[in-house]
């Protein structure tokens, strides 16, 4: 076991490593270290009424429950509905939680995760807390495997009401299963990655998953996957 995860330790340091060569060589500089924490406050301190957005989130969160519409709920730990940013201007949907994602109840922590922390924080030079994370599923697939059918159909519902919440600018589909569904249809991942979309009035940008990646990390891939994360950016910024 001890090996095993000093394997996939040296895989992860490796494809970070040139991940973030990749991104030197497209001009992007490192991210600047935070400033350092003021003093404590000797203040009461005063909680912020929750936003709209949050507490839209909360609701679908509170209607989703303790989910048992599908078969997944019966091999679960957490379910993972979502994270970040609930005002976020650019949203990524994945395809469902893995085995590090269902011990923690959080999306894309484990080595996908990762992968994706490093390309929004080093690369795109945002807090990941800036962006707003969910899956199209929010329990984990046995083994990892596709969503079904019936999974899916059981899950729609709270996503869109997710995106309907967040509101965001810009939809980042992360790989085949999360476009599909957005769009509608079944779709190529690697034909279609790179063109924009919309989805009910949002933009939508379908990217490869980082576990795609991280299985096939060639400077090809990141280069793709680095520049449609750009344009994703650039156009959530857009007045």
């Amino acid at each position: 076991m001890e090996g095993s995860l000093a394997a996939e330790a040296q895989a992860l340091f490796a494809s970070t490593r040139a991940l973030l060569e990749e991104l030197r060589e497209e001009g992007v500089q490192t991210a600047p270290l935070p400033a350092q924490a003021a003093a404590p406050s000797t203040e009461p301190r005063v909680e912020a009424a929750p936003t709209a957005a949050a507490a839209s989130l909360e609701a679908v969160r509170a209607e989703l429950g303790d989910c048992t519409r599908c078969g997944l709920s019966e091999g679960r730990t957490n379910i993972v509905f979502g994270d970040g940013n609930a005002q976020a201007d650019l949203m990524f949907v994945g395809e469902g939680p893995g085995a590090t994602e269902d011990r923690r109840g959080l999306p894309f922590v484990g080595r996908a995760g990762e992968l994706l922390t490093q390309m929004i924080e080093k690369g795109l030079e945002i807090p990941r807390s800036e962006v707003y994370i969910c899956n199209v599923v929010k329990c984990r697939p046995p083994g990892n495997r596709t969503p079904l059918p019936d999974e899916v159909a059981a899950c729609s519902p709270f996503l869109d009401a997710q995106i309907a919440a967040v509101a965001p600018r810009v939809i980042v589909a992360l790989g085949k299963p999360a476009a599909s569904l957005l769009l509608g249809r079944d779709v190529p991942i690697t034909r279609v990655r790179g063109t924009w979309f919309d989805y009910k009035g949002i933009p939508l940008m379908p990217t490869l998953h980082p576990a795609y990646i991280l299985r096939q990390y060639t400077a090809e891939n990141r280069r793709l996957v680095w520049q449609d994360l750009k344009a994703a950016l650039a156009r959530s910024r857009e007045a």
